[in-house]
């Protein structure tokens, strides 16, 4: 028990690492949970700071759950955990995700969890997770829409695991289906918002960020001949003030020599 206990604090923890939030205050002084999508995910790194640190934070992301599948996992502390070795494996993976997604380090929050859960799955159900990832591809670079491309490979994970991922007799791993099935419903919870926009039309693509303002529409040119008119306007004004004064002089100049002969 306590090796269990132990394995999910460290693996929980491990996927607290803010890496996007680290990224961004590392490199620009900015929380990036404050600008572009407000995601803390590698997709939102790179609408904030490019594609060089986006792909850092994405790797690092992705081995956050490898490591605490594949590594985390196998720590014994008095004796064994009661578990099989691929519950373990997953349960440690699963608390590295849960981590992302609602980490310690950054006040509970995190990303979608989508990069973690492939590190998790790499190294257990490879086959099943490359087919997830070939939808995952060809649906980002056709509707370059990051949460279309996530949902949808969500959806195809528990069923590429169903197909490929079974053993010599043709069964399949209860535990490794369902963790599936789990993060395919995670992944539309944390995407909830995301699924909103979609239905509104307002999605961001990639490339696109939120925080890019909208220039504004050109001004509309004045005609030409509203121009002269109110130029025409203007002097006229002009000389007829120009005017005013000239009469007011001689009146002026007319009572001065009056007090003068008095």
């Amino acid at each position: 028990m306590i090796t269990l206990l132990l394995v999910l604090a460290l693996s929980y923890l491990l996927g607290s690492i803010p890496t996007s939030i680290l990224a961004g205050r590392l490199m620009s002084g900015v929380d990036i949970r404050q600008h572009g999508s407000k995601n803390a995910g590698a997709t939102n790194v790179y609408r904030v700071l490019g594609l060089g640190p986006a792909i850092v934070v994405a790797a690092i992301d992705v081995g956050k759950g490898a490591a605490a599948a594949l590594l985390l996992s196998r720590i014994q502390v008095g004796g064994p955990a009661p578990l099989a070795a691929m519950l373990l494996q997953l349960l440690a993976g699963g608390a590295a995700v849960i981590g992302h997604i609602w980490p310690l380090f950054a006040g509970f929050r995190g990303g979608k969890g989508v990069a973690t859960t492939v590190g998790v799955l790499v190294g257990i159900a490879p086959v099943a997770m490359a087919a997830a990832l070939a939808v995952w591809l060809v649906l980002l670079f056709t509707s370059r829409i990051m949460s279309v491309a996530s949902l949808a490979a969500a959806v195809v994970l528990p069923i590429s695991t169903w197909i490929w991922e079974s053993n010599p007799d043709g069964s399949v791993s209860s535990e490794l289906l369902g963790f599936t099935m789990i993060i395919c419903v995670l992944i539309f919870f944390t995407h909830r918002s995301n699924i909103r926009r979609l239905l509104r039309g307002e999605e961001l693509t990639i490339g696109r960020n939120r925080d890019q303002e909208v220039p504004p529409p050109p001004a509309e040119t004045v005609p030409p001949k509203v121009t002269e008119r109110i130029t025409q306007e203007i002097a006229e004004r002009i000389d007829r003030e120009a005017a005013g004064q000239d009469t007011q002089e001689p009146v002026e100049r007319k009572a001065a020599a009056r007090k003068d002969t008095r």
